[in-house]
């Protein structure tokens, strides 16, 4: 992958980055560094207008969620600011988080998490929207929610539930553990460790080499085992048949075939 980077220098809560030649890869930095990026409303609004939007982008080919925070990835909700809101304002929230953790999963493009420092309720809730999870040394991860009062609402109880099985999870949650990355890894929430510092090396290196795939591949890949998860295996095979169809039928493949054929790089219309 290309050193090249584009950046968008908009005052916000999340740095956009795109690397590569073609700009392929993007990096979505959390960067509310006072808070160690702690989610609040405008940040969860932000993050749901941001996934939203590289969702629709047919160029985007990969998403790598980092932070700009050298020992925080996310440590969660704002609870300073959830201190002062009514039953109604909470209510009015929900949505709104809701939003942002599912534009993170609903990314149709394979998306990875940088973890380094704390990643702790919804902080390990966006690492677990995303498909691989590569963390540092130092990083400490956990779902703390009930020693606070509430439960995981990123879609941690289903999200981890569906990675390590539900005994796993289940201490995890119940105990609201804080867990070092090593013991994370063994259990197998995180996916891939690394040196401290390196997690969005390795990351973006990933994503560049998941970038140089055909676009239609990957996106229908991944389309096929989201919505084949939950199912039998007859109609798991049903949804990746149809997935299939989608990819070898597209000018992809034609170009695929003939990359290979005349052994050059493909240019892949995607």
């Amino acid at each position: 992958m290309s050193d090249q980077a584009t950046h968008d220098d908009s005052p916000t809560m999340l740095r956009v980055t795109r690397h590569g030649d073609g700009g392929h890869v993007v990096e979505l930095a959390l960067d509310r560094p006072e808070a160690m990026n702690a989610i609040s409303t405008a940040f969860a609004e932000e993050i749901a207008s941001t996934t939203a939007a590289l969702a629709a982008d047919r160029t985007v080919r990969a998403v790598v969620v980092t932070s700009t925070h050298p020992k925080a990835f996310c440590v969660g909700a704002d609870l300073k600011e959830r201190n002062s809101f009514t039953d109604a304002d909470l209510m009015r929230q929900r949505p709104i988080t809701q939003q942002a953790y599912g534009g993170v999963l609903d990314l149709p493009v394979p998306a990875f998490a940088a973890v380094e420092g704390f990643a702790l309720g919804g902080g390990l809730e966006i690492a677990l929207s995303c498909d691989v999870i590569i963390a540092g040394e130092g990083a400490l991860v956990g779902l703390p929610e009930v020693s606070v009062g509430v439960i995981p609402g990123g879609g941690g109880t289903q999200l981890l539930t569906r990675r390590v099985g539900w005994s796993r999870a289940a201490k995890a949650i119940f105990t609201a553990a804080k867990m070092p990355a090593r013991e994370a890894f063994e259990l197998g929430i995180l996916d891939e460790l690394v040196a401290a510092g390196t997690a969005r090396d390795r990351a973006l290196e990933l994503a560049g080499v998941v970038a140089g795939h055909s676009p239609v591949g990957v996106r229908n890949a991944k389309r096929a085992m989201r919505l084949g998860a939950g199912l039998d295996l007859q109609a798991g095979l049903q949804v990746e048949d149809a997935a299939w169809r989608a990819t070898a039928f597209s000018a992809d493949r034609a170009e695929g075939v003939a990359a290979f054929a005349e052994k050059r790089t493909p240019n892949w219309p995607g």
